[in-house]
């Protein structure tokens, strides 16, 4: 590793003055291995000159370079499973029974890395809403502007549909294009794309049902993450459901929400809220084949 410790300071500096993310003593490898290509791009003997790069007054296009390098795009299709358990077996039903004039459900799915998750989510809502009339709209949001583009596109290569994919799901909502697979325009169209920065005010946006901000809060700090809370809870509706990883909690942090089980995963609701459903959930479509294409 060649990172200096004062690039280090500057390079965690940037990403949590832009981002929000915190980057920690002890991520010094972190920086330096996803900086690495950067560097050897912008033809920098290394990591450390790269840096140099970074503080001159033409380094702002670079400098969004490092932002997008440090976010985490770890994700899956049905990543942890049961939260679409959840979604698909009792919340989807609680939402339709509602009165609702537009027979609408609006769905934001945060950080969405490169869509998996917002297009599990329209996969659910084809087979569990679309069906019965109703229409799901899903807002899918990223900081990264090459994830946004990746969600837009909606193709993927072979290895990442075999990171959780079931088949019948794959040959239903999926077209082979070359050696990967494409997004079918059903999916498409319930999915509206855009950049985000979660850490800062938000552009106007609808009030949704559901918001999925799952494995996001665990790279904020305790500030960022009451300030982001309280922002989510401004635009989702009072008997609205959010989704936070297996990791993140609102306990000490924003006691605006509580705590709700159905089946087996906790969701997070708006303090005041009717209680969740606590009728069991049922499976969902397509998992019963777990062959991977």
């Amino acid at each position: 590793m060649t990172l200096s410790p004062e690039a280090f300071r500057f390079v965690a500096d940037l990403v949590r003055r832009e981002s929000a993310i915190v980057l920690e003593t002890g991520k010094e490898y972190l920086v330096d291995s996803r900086l690495r290509s950067l560097a050897v791009a912008a033809g920098d003997a290394d990591v450390n000159a790269y840096v140099d790069r970074l503080r001159r007054p033409d380094g702002a296009r670079e400098k969004s370079k490092v932002v997008e390098a440090m976010t985490t795009n770890e994700t899956s299709w049905f990543r942890d499973r049961e939260p679409f358990q959840a979604l698909s077996g009792t919340i989807f039903q609680e939402l339709m029974q509602r009165p609702n004039a537009s027979r609408t459900i609006r769905i934001w799915s945060a950080a969405c890395s490169s869509g998996q998750e917002a297009y599990t989510i329209a996969m659910l809502a084809a087979e569990h809403v679309v069906p019965l009339g109703w229409r799901v709209e899903i807002v899918a949001t990223d900081l990264a502007q090459s994830m946004v583009d990746r969600t837009r596109e909606g193709r993927y290569s072979q290895l990442e549909i075999g990171r959780g994919m079931p088949a019948p799901l794959l040959v239903k909502y999926f077209q082979r294009e070359g050696t990967g697979w494409k997004v079918s325009d059903q999916l498409r169209s319930m999915v509206r794309v855009q950049t985000l920065n979660l850490a800062a005010p938000y552009p106007p946006m609808p009030v949704f049902d559901i918001v999925f901000l799952r494995n996001v809060l665990i790279y904020f700090d305790a500030a960022t993450k009451k300030q982001v809370l309280g922002r989510v809870r401004q635009v989702l509706d009072p008997q609205g459901y959010l989704f936070l990883g297996g990791a993140e909690t609102t306990l000490g942090i924003d006691d605006s929400w509580e705590r709700s089980t159905i089946g087996r995963f906790t969701v997070n609701r708006p303090r005041g809220a009717v209680a969740a459903p606590t009728v069991g959930t049922a499976p969902l479509s397509g998992l019963a084949a777990r062959k991977v294409i």
